[in-house]
């Protein structure tokens, strides 16, 4: 059976368009309106969503998405509960659905528990941000065992080794736009031309840019040079705005954002 990730791209690929991958912090403010949004945005053209796992110490976030961990660990967000609204989400969307999280918390779960769990919830990949991809056999080989895919990550500073991680990848490659930490940016001024141009050496797995894209300008302008972008901090921006009130308008930003990239 193959990954619903790989069918999504194969999909839009024969559209020519190009992919709208969405996070949410899963339990902000709590798992009733992280259900709607998640719906809400699959239904106004996010392709995939991404549900962030909250953490104490979330090393790769910005303020946002930190202030929103902490709003959903207060509420009493679980790993389990986590994995009962996938399956509640599963009910009613065939998507693909990612988890981001951090390393120690699947070490904490049990990594074959872990994974065990993503496929019985029907979770298609992670991404684990604080995992070296030189230290991705700590999770790869049970990962592959129950049929997940651990998505890797390149970012600016990659540069010789965009082309050994790409060569290894599988579902997509998560291309991080800027140094520092996640949120949204006015201008991002990386050369994607240069730090790209490794993936067009090769027939690899797509490739999607994420990390300050806030707007659908960005989006638009962003998504002539891969496979697809990633929106966060915007999304949950508007959640820590609107609290339980969220959903309608998180669809409707994530309808300007695919509508852009189309346009």
């Amino acid at each position: 059976m193959s990954n619903r990730i790989d069918t999504c791209f194969e999909q839009l690929k024969a559209k020519n368009e190009k992919a709208l991958i969405t996070f949410v912090t899963a339990g902000d403010p709590d798992m009733e309106t992280t259900e709607k949004a998640v719906l809400k945005m699959l239904e106004n053209g996010a392709d995939i969503v991404e549900l962030g796992v909250p953490f104490s110490d979330p090393i790769a976030e910005g303020p946002t998405i930190q202030k929103a961990s902490l709003r959903s660990l207060s509420g009493g967000t679980t790993l389990d509960k986590i994995f009962d609204l996938v399956k509640a989400l599963r009910q009613k969307t065939d998507k693909p659905l990612l988890l981001m999280m951090y390393i120690n918390t699947i070490f904490k779960y049990g990594t074959e528990r872990f994974f065990k769990t993503c496929q019985q919830a029907e979770i298609d990949g992670v991404i684990v941000p604080d995992m070296p991809f030189e230290e991705r056999d700590e999770i790869q080989g049970t990962a592959d065992k129950y049929g997940i895919y651990n998505i890797n990550l390149v970012a600016p500073t990659s540069k010789e080794r965009i082309k050994m991680i790409a060569e290894q990848s599988k579902g997509f490659v998560y291309v991080v736009s800027s140094l520092g930490v996640t949120g949204t940016r006015k201008e991002i001024t990386t050369d994607f031309e240069t730090l790209l141009s490794p993936f067009k050496e090769g027939s690899y797995c797509p490739y999607c840019i994420g990390f300050g894209i806030s707007s659908p300008e960005q989006a638009k302008s962003i998504s002539k040079y891969a496979d697809g972008v990633i929106v966060g901090s915007a999304v949950v921006n508007i959640i820590a705005e609107q609290g339980k009130n969220s959903p309608e308008a998180v669809g409707e930003f994530t309808g300007k954002l695919k509508g852009s990239m189309n346009a």
